[in-house]
C-alpha cells in the first residue's frame, strides 16, 4: 500500500507557473506508476499525465502536453508536476494517484481511467485567473 499527499496549489494568474508535489509513504515507490487528474467544478475527474515507476516514460492529456511536465524522485518518494503558461481552464482540485505496476499500461483506459488506481491524495487546489 501507498500513503499520498499533495501540496503546492495555489493562486496564480494565467501565463503564471507552478509546481505540485505528492509525497508518498508506505511501500517501495518505485514499484508503482503515479499520476495526476484534476477535477474542475461540476466536471469529472480529468486525466494529467502519468509517469511510470522508472520515471523513463510518461503520457500526458493533449490539453497540457507541452506545458506541464510530470517527474519523480523515487528516493524521496515523490512526484511532481511542473505546470508553466497556465490558463483558466487549468483550474481545478489536482490529485495524485498511484497503482501498483511500475510499467506504463499500453490501454489507453488503464492510463486515463480513474477507476484504475486505487491509491489517491487528499487533492490540491489550484486557481488561475485573469
Amino acid at each position: 500500500q501507498v500513503q499520498l499527499v499533495e501540496s503546492g496549489g495555489g493562486s496564480v494568474q494565467v501565463g503564471d507557473s507552478l509546481r505540485l508535489s505528492c509525497a508518498a509513504s508506505g511501500s517501495t515507490f518505485s514499484n508503482f506508476r503515479a499520476a495526476w487528474f484534476r477535477q474542475a467544478p461540476g466536471k469529472e475527474r480529468e486525466f494529467v499525465a502519468i509517469i511510470s515507476g522508472s520515471g523513463a516514460a510518461t503520457f500526458y492529456s493533449g490539453s497540457v502536453k507541452g506545458r506541464f511536465t510530470i517527474s519523480r524522485d523515487n528516493a524521496k518518494k515523490s512526484v511532481y508536476l511542473e505546470m508553466n503558461s497556465l490558463k483558466r481552464e487549468d483550474t481545478g482540485i489536482y490529485y495524485c494517484a498511484a497503482e501498483l505496476g511500475g510499467v506504463l499500461p499500453s490501454s489507453m483506459r488503464n492510463r486515463n481511467d480513474p477507476n484504475k488506481y486505487h491509491y489517491w491524495g487528499q487533492g490540491t487546489q489550484v486557481t488561475v485567473s485573469s
